[in-house]
């Protein structure tokens, strides 16, 4: 059976902020309707995204980011009153939290809900985080994951029941267990420490992969490091992150794709991406005109940042160049060079049909939807893409238990 889960992003240009239908993030009614809507659905978890501070871009609040948000767990511990079944996921960082503390505030979400809890482990290399923390700064890329196996390892220990003293340069800690119990545990990077993290610790994995013969390389892959941690390959469950678009037939699908591709970059958005290349403020550029006339700033691209994937901080000049030579405009060229991956666009039955081989080649046990429309995306899939997956055997048509751990069957 597939095993389906929400990621409600907070930031990002996964959703249409510009569409008049769109939920306010600030109201706890959108996550209510969109909990219980996917509950009717029989998903196995709503994961919340989070951010440790609204972004900025050169000193301004991103037109992306959303400011009042409440706390992820605690509006995951709201919706644990008007809900039954569906496993609550707060995404929590292991980079600038302290272990101790959150231990405590993940086992009391888990002990709140009756079990339902997940804990979506992720790290951060971006110095404009770490400014709200005492520490500050940022911490080296190569050195995140080291840092989320020390934090993962003492939350383990205290939800077991042990006493931890552990003190070294990436956790330092003396603390006793206040609640025992854990929550399902996520894990959210594709790098080989990531990989590696994942196959020690993690229950789930929401990983980029889903193309198929990448997600099939990668399952193969995380199998491997599994049974070099001692661990079964049942002890596993892959959810790749995946946006869905449906249409009545195949045509409408595609137009309504190439429709939330467009509106997907927004000329702030666009803006803004220019402006971590010049490394300057394009503000006064229209995003319909041509590429800036001005030559960047010297140097490459801020690693600090972490907004950036590592193969493109270097080589910026030579990306401009090409950029300038499609002759498109801002906003078209960043519509043209932003990734096209992880969407799944056809007929509820068609999709259903892929997904099952997917399934059936043991590329993937789910995946993680991130829609793009809210509340559309989200009525879609349950209304018209679940009916189909039941129809082929695929999907479950009741819950079976009570628990996160249960829905996933996990051991």
């Amino acid at each position: 059976m597939l095993h389906l889960g929400v990621f409600f992003t907070g930031v990002g240009p996964q959703l249409i902020w510009t569409d008049p239908e769109f939920a306010a993030h600030t109201h706890i009614d959108t996550f209510v309707r969109t909990a219980q809507t996917l509950e009717r659905g029989l998903f196995d978890a709503f994961f919340l995204g989070e951010g440790l501070r609204v972004r900025e871009n050169r000193g301004r609040v991103h037109a992306l980011d959303v400011a009042g948000r409440p706390d992820a767990i605690t509006q995951l511990a709201a919706l644990a009153a008007v809900t039954d079944k569906i496993g609550l996921v707060a995404t929590q960082n292991t980079t600038y939290n302290y272990p101790a503390d959150l231990a405590r505030r993940l086992a009391s979400l888990d002990a709140v809900s009756g079990g339902r809890a997940g804990w979506n482990i992720v790290t951060t290399d971006n110095a404009w985080t770490g400014e709200n923390f005492r520490h500050g700064g940022w911490l080296e890329h190569s050195r995140r994951y080291e840092r989320a196996t020390a934090f993962v390892e003492t939350a383990k220990a205290l939800w077991a029941g042990r006493t931890v003293d552990r003190h070294d340069d990436l956790v330092d800690v003396t603390a006793t267990p206040t609640l025992t119990g854990r929550p399902v545990l996520f894990q959210a990077g594709d790098s080989p420490g990531g990989r590696d993290l994942a196959a020690e610790h993690a229950d789930v994995v929401f990983s980029a992969n889903t193309d198929f013969d990448k997600a099939v390389a990668y399952a193969d892959d995380l199998r491997r490091r599994l049974a070099g941690y001692g661990r079964s390959p049942d002890s596993l469950r892959i959810l790749p992150g995946a946006q869905v678009v449906l249409g009545d037939t195949e045509a409408e699908a595609a137009d309504k794709a190439e429709w939330i591709r467009r509106e997907q970059v927004t000329g702030p958005r666009a803006i803004a991406f220019l402006e971590q290349y010049w490394n300057k403020d394009l503000s006064g550029y229209d995003p319909d005109g041509p590429l800036p006339d001005i030559e960047p700033a010297e140097g490459e691209l801020d690693p600090s940042r972490g907004t950036i994937a590592i193969e493109h901080r270097t080589g910026k000049r030579e990306r401009i160049a090409e950029w300038r030579a499609l002759g498109l405009s801002i906003r078209e060229l960043v519509i043209e060079v932003t990734p096209r991956h992880n969407v799944f666009v056809g007929t509820p039955g068609r999709i259903a049909d892929e997904w099952g081989r997917y399934l059936s080649a043991r590329a993937v046990d789910g995946f993680n939807i991130v829609p793009q429309l809210l509340p559309g995306t989200i009525d879609d899939i349950v209304d018209k893409l679940v009916p189909a997956l039941q129809e082929r055997g695929l999907y479950r048509t009741a819950y079976t238990g009570s628990t996160l751990r249960e829905h996933l069957d996990l051991p």
